[in-house]
């Protein structure tokens, strides 16, 4: 094992492996046969609950202490372990970091996968097919979908693509920014965490609180960067931007989490539609904030209209990171 390259030689590839793992996302998407890394992350997680949580009655207090001790193993595991990969891989040769971190950068955006799901549902929709729509809409939200009706399953829709603009486009592209692969990893944990614990019911109220307040404190940059994002590629794709503006600036508080509606708003301006409203989880009915009160219901049509925002901001988000990234590396170099 060779010395590793130099600090300048680490950020020019790292960079490159940014943009390479952007790109293999937005050709190949999730591949169903190859190993996933946010299964694997799940699979992680639950190993750690069922062994934590092998005792029953456990009180609040030792609750909140297992789910604490949860957090900090699976971010040992995933973090720690994704740094000494990189690490080691960049000790053995330039290119061999490069291409590691590239990997670990491209699972951990989902920018097409994203699109190619709902499109899906947009499939359905215009065919008229709603058994079809629910179905597909069920693989994408959380949100109880047998009862739901055109409108409510394009707004179910429109909604995942708005939200996961942060958590699976901007907030990994920071992280990569901050931390390259490793940095990616480690943000996929937290909120894979929270997407499996991060919940108020009876099982999960206590346990999980820790996750939960951590994505929050990870996603609260994203969030609102990516709402702005979502405004300028309002205006470069012909759709409102001053009103995807007014409405961020009005509704982005309206939600009970500090980040859940900031992309959503501005989404909802852009696009003049009116998002939130009642839906149900686990059977527990569920009112949303009303985000857009002014717009119309969405229809199949808006999907795809959201999906361009998406994918517009995901473009402008890494344009930035390999800006600010490419400034960094000319510092070092004339240090």
């Amino acid at each position: 094992m060779t010395a590793l390259p130099s600090a300048a030689a680490v950020i020019a590839a790292t960079t490159c492996a940014i943009v390479a793992g952007a790109l293999a996302d937005r050709v190949f998407g999730d591949p169903r046969r190859l190993p996933h890394l946010v299964r694997g992350l799940g699979r992680l997680i639950s190993a750690v609950e069922r062994r934590l949580r092998a005792r029953p009655g456990l009180t609040p207090k030792r609750e909140r202490r297992r789910g604490t001790i949860l957090v900090a193993v699976v971010l040992a595991v995933s973090g720690l372990g994704a740094l000494v990969l990189v690490t080691a891989a960049y000790a053995a040769s330039l290119w061999l970091g490069l291409a590691v971190e590239a990997f670990l950068c491209f699972q951990c955006l989902a920018v097409k996968s994203l699109r190619d799901e709902s499109s899906k549902v947009q499939a359905d929709l215009l065919a008229g097919d709603l058994t079809a729509a629910r179905a597909d809409v069920s693989m994408i939200v959380g949100r109880d979908v047998a009862r739901l009706d055109e409108s409510e399953i394009a707004r179910a829709a429109v909604e995942t693509v708005a939200e996961n603009t942060s958590d699976g486009v901007v907030a990994p592209l920071l992280a990569m920014l901050a931390a390259g692969g490793a940095g990616a990893v480690f943000y996929k944990a937290v909120n894979t965490m929270d997407s499996m614990l991060g919940y108020r019911d009876s099982r999960h109220l206590h346990f999980g609180r820790t996750a939960a307040r951590l994505d929050d404190a990870a996603n609260w940059l994203p969030a609102r960067l990516s709402a702005l994002l979502l405004t300028v590629a309002a205006a470069l794709s012909g759709e409102d931007w001053r009103q995807a503006w007014r409405v961020w600036r009005r509704d982005r508080a309206c939600h009970a989490s500090p980040n859940a509606a900031q992309a959503e708003a501005a989404c909802a301006g852009a696009l003049r539609l009116r998002l939130g409203g009642a839906a149900a989880y686990g059977g527990t009915p569920c009112d949303k904030p009303i985000l857009g009160s002014a717009g119309r219901s969405p229809e199949a049509g808006d999907i795809a209209r959201a999906n361009r925002l998406m994918s517009m901001a995901a473009w402008l988000a890494l344009l930035g990171v390999v800006a600010v990234r490419a400034a960094i590396w000319q510092a070092v170099v004339h240090a």
